[in-house]
């Protein structure tokens, strides 16, 4: 087994990860954050279908990866399986046998063909947990629709809540239909865990693109669900609340959320505004006239520098941010200082950054992390391993 940090909250979980692209690769890999063993299963030859994803592409000529790649899979190892040969079929059996948890996101009724149904699955380790991820639903009138991130965010509605205005509906900028369907697979499979130290049996956690985002509609959703109100986009300034959103000053942007009536009594007079103004003195009628507020703030930052205004509304107690492009993000001491970056050793291109895990464990070690794996780079170490685990059964 390559090194990585063993001590983590999931130490001793044994996961496969059938999946690819992203949904499914994703949570096997927030598993493997966690200190989890994840055996990534991939077509020989080619592999995950992100491998070649690009540009942009890093290393020698004979031996690139794809930074998609890179994004997705560290904490993993690698091993390839035909999996319409007989050896590919036989080995996964083995791994399922060994394995606590098997991810997936194959279209509905692939695993079955392949000889892997649920059912099967079960049979050969009664204490698997399965995740299977789909685009829109295992089951139901769509059930097996394929499912690619911004035609879920568009037929989940996360579009038409997201751009400038209601004519302009526009993708986030990562794909958070995958992420999200991950980030909620490995919630349900650390639950499912868990029901298994009471029950001894493990179960098929399900999820898919759809659910995620619907699942994050939050106040959106229940202004539809409550009120039969139906949300549109509006830019970058809260529906319900104001002055909450991002707002121009002479050499950058700045965000101001005013999220209570003690707040606009401390940002009002930095922005030449009475608290008591009868326009603006409660937030709904603030929201009524949120046009006019957003001038009048906007007229007060133009001729300042986000630096001094930034200065000013710390001083107030005003919650504010500017907005950062990535590069400063990244080399913003305080991400630095969350563990958000981690170096590691790639087996082909060195020593490489990359962005780290956003959950870290009091007294725990979770600094060590295993580079995302070359194609087979463990074809022969998990043979092994499988070998010594029906060593061990035999004996």
């Amino acid at each position: 087994m390559a090194e990585k940090h063993s001590n983590g909250p999931l130490a001793g979980i044994v996961v496969v990860d059938l999946s690819r692209a992203l949904a499914g690769p994703h949570a096997a890999m927030m598993l493997g954050d966690l200190g989890a063993r994840v055996i990534k299963v991939e077509t020989p030859g080619t592999g995950d279908d992100t491998r070649g994803w690009g540009p942009p592409f890093v290393g020698p000529e004979d031996a690139q990866e794809s930074t998609y790649f890179l994004s997705c899979n560290r904490n993993k190892e690698s091993i390839t399986l035909d999996l319409k040969s007989d050896d590919g079929r036989e080995t996964l059996t083995r791994l399922v046998r060994n394995a606590d948890v098997l991810v997936e996101n194959f279209r509905t009724g692939v695993l079955d063909r392949l000889g892997f149904s649920m059912e099967q699955l079960q049979e050969l380790n009664p204490r698997l947990v399965v995740l299977s991820i789909t685009g829109f639903g295992h089951d139901g009138p769509q059930g097996g629709r394929p499912g690619y991130d911004q035609i879920a965010q568009g037929e989940a509605g996360l579009m038409s809540l997201t751009g400038p205005g209601p004519d302009d509906p526009t993708r986030i900028g990562v794909p958070i239909g995958d992420l999200l369907a991950g980030m909620y697979g490995a919630y349900g499979v650390a639950a499912a865990l868990h029901e298994r130290d009471r029950t001894g049996r493990g179960k098929v956690v399900r999820t898919s693109l759809l659910a995620s985002i619907v699942g994050v509609h939050a106040f959106q959703g229940t202004r539809y669900t409550v009120t039969g109100e139906v949300p549109r986009a509006q830019g970058n300034h809260h529906p319900s609340l104001a002055p909450y959103g991002s707002f121009r000053c002479s050499d950058a942007i700045v965000q101001v959320a005013v999220g209570s009536e003690s707040l606009w009594r401390a940002f009002s007079p930095l922005v030449g505004l009475d608290p008591a103004d009868p326009r603006f003195s409660v937030n709904r009628d603030r929201v009524q006239r949120r046009e006019e507020l957003i001038d009048e703030i906007n007229a007060a930052f133009a001729e300042r520098k986000v630096d001094d205004v930034l200065a000013q509304l710390d001083a107030a107690g005003v919650p504010a941010g500017e907005v950062r492009t990535l590069d400063r993000v990244y080399e913003w001491d305080q991400t630095r200082s969350q563990g958000l970056l981690v170096d590691v050793e790639h087996a082909t291109l060195g020593r490489v950054t990359l962005p780290g895990p956003p959950l870290r464990f009091d007294g725990v070690d979770t600094s060590v992390h295993q580079a995302p794996p070359t194609l087979g780079q463990h074809n022969a170490s998990v043979r092994r391993w499988l070998d010594e685990q029906d060593a061990e059964g035999t004996a």
